[in-house]
């Protein structure tokens, strides 16, 4: 152990993985730390702005543990490592009741089986960011009170720059408060600070070859420090090319009531997504998640239109608790209609017989029952039922990709334990939530649920170093 240890635990980022990671750790009696890039009292991060919903895979949290593990490698199309999908699965509901414990209170949000478990007071009902007082600014804001109860301290306006690193083991952090690098020794060091979404050379790199061309549909606090300096310290990356966000409006680049709500999922699924030549370039059976990684991937991120037509627009347009129909319009976000597709392609600038073309092979697609066979690119049916696009007035929504976190991170175990690229543990360096890759991404895109992975590697990680420690 590191005899010049300040404290037991070095947390960085005070999001909800810091957060619950620092609080169990000072329940069993660690000195723990958590450095807070974000000065002001209210610090922005994904947690302020979250919706408040526990889920695993969109299933029901507190499930059989089982039950959970399947759909959880289902959803990732195996892509996850096994030993995160059992974690996840089995402490999920552990989250729930530790939050409980602390004085959360949670509500069912809809009928929805995903939406039990939604953090009260919930977030708003209608378009737009309003976080102030409900369910992720009071979580960090009680978990920070309980956190000063038992001994623990968050420190605010501080960047973590560099890793302490002793023979091979990391022993603290180097961070940056008021211009003046302060260090900050420990016996180990949880990486929690958000994942890398707001980084532009990092999305560059890995997400989008235009990040410009992007919308943060979150906080845009997570620049990739944490991964940055697990790297330069050996640990293996993984998942990187993957995020967790949706399609919004073209308008959310400029109009902040149409982020982070609506977006355009039900849309999607019922209709088709066309790119600047009007032809299909994507799965949309494969949900809004998938769809907006594949729009992402575009020469232009901001060259795509969703397409629907009247009947869609009324059905599927009005799915969701903050749903497209009315919400998009009311807003301000420009939608196209025509009496016909040729028309709607004037309208909305894309190629006239291309887009009648696209529109026509989808219909009879759907009629011949040849989606998944003999259509390109096939659409899945599983989940979402496909609808013609056939009932006057015709839609074009412009959309752009909204990033919420990205998917991939530092690669760990169970323990949520950074690991070099050979499998091997640094010692005394783990990576939590968003920071932590491995268990959602892939070629399916596969989202198991932010909020459930950052609950479960913290505490995961707190009780692992508190077993370790003599």
């Amino acid at each position: 152990m590191n005899d010049k240890a300040q404290y037991d635990v070095v947390i960085v980022g005070g999001g909800i993985a810091g957060m619950i990671a620092a609080n169990r750790a000072a329940q069993l009696e660690l000195r723990a730390v958590v450095l807070e890039q974000g000065s002001d009292e209210k610090y922005l991060c994904n947690t302020r702005y979250t919706g408040g919903t526990f889920h695993i895979c969109l299933r029901e949290i507190t499930l059989d543990e089982e039950t959970l593990r399947q759909k959880i490698v289902e959803s990732t199309a195996g892509f996850v490592k096994p030993e995160l999908a059992e974690v996840i699965a089995r402490e999920g509901r552990r989250v729930i009741r530790w939050l409980q414990d602390e004085g959360m209170r949670f509500m069912r949000a809809s009928a929805s089986e995903y939406h039990k478990w939604v953090l009260a007071p919930p977030g708003r009902s209608r378009p737009g960011l309003d976080w102030e007082g409900r369910c992720g600014d009071v979580l960090l804001r009680t978990l920070e009170g309980h956190l000063s109860s038992r001994g623990g301290a968050l420190v605010r306006g501080a960047r973590a720059r560099t890793l302490i690193m002793d023979a091979g083991r990391c022993a603290g952090v180097v961070a940056e408060r008021n211009g003046t690098e302060v260090p900050y020794h420990a016996r180990a060091v949880f990486i929690a600070d958000g994942g890398f979404q707001g980084d532009a050379g990092l999305v560059g790199r890995y997400i989008s070859t235009r990040p410009e061309r992007l919308k943060q549909r979150g906080a845009g606090t997570g620049r990739g420090d944490g991964m940055k300096m697990a790297s330069a310290a050996g640990a293996a990356l993984i998942g990187m090319d993957r995020f967790y966000g949706h399609t919004l409006s073209k308008d959310a680049l400029t109009n902040d009531n149409l982020w982070p709500y609506p977006y355009l999922d039900a849309l999607i699924t019922a209709g088709l997504v066309v790119d600047a030549s009007g032809q299909r370039f994507v799965d949309e059976g494969r949900g809004g998640v998938y769809v907006a990684n594949a729009v992402a991937r575009l020469e232009d991120p901001l060259s795509a239109h969703v397409i629907f037509d009247g009947a869609i627009w009324e059905k599927a347009g009005r799915n969701g608790l903050i749903p497209a129909n009315p919400h998009l319009e009311r807003e301000g976000a420009t939608i196209y209609r025509a009496d016909t597709p040729e028309a709607l392609a004037s309208a909305a600038h894309l190629p006239a017989d291309t887009l009648k073309r696209t529109i026509s092979e989808y219909n009879d697609a759907i009629a011949g029952k040849r989606l998944q066979s003999g259509y390109t690119p096939s659409r899945q049916t599983a989940r979402y039922e496909a609808c013609p696009i056939a009932t006057a007035p015709f839609h074009a929504l412009p959309m752009c990709a909204g990033i919420t976190y990205t998917m991939g991170g530092i690669s760990v175990n169970a323990h949520a334990q950074a690991l070099r690229a050979d499998g091997g543990v640094i010692e005394g360096l783990y990576a939590l939530g968003a920071a932590a890759g491995g268990l959602e991404g892939g070629p399916e895109v596969g989202y198991v649920g932010g909020l459930a992975k950052g609950g479960v590697t913290a505490l995961v990680a707190a009780e692992h170093v508190a077993a370790s420690i003599p």
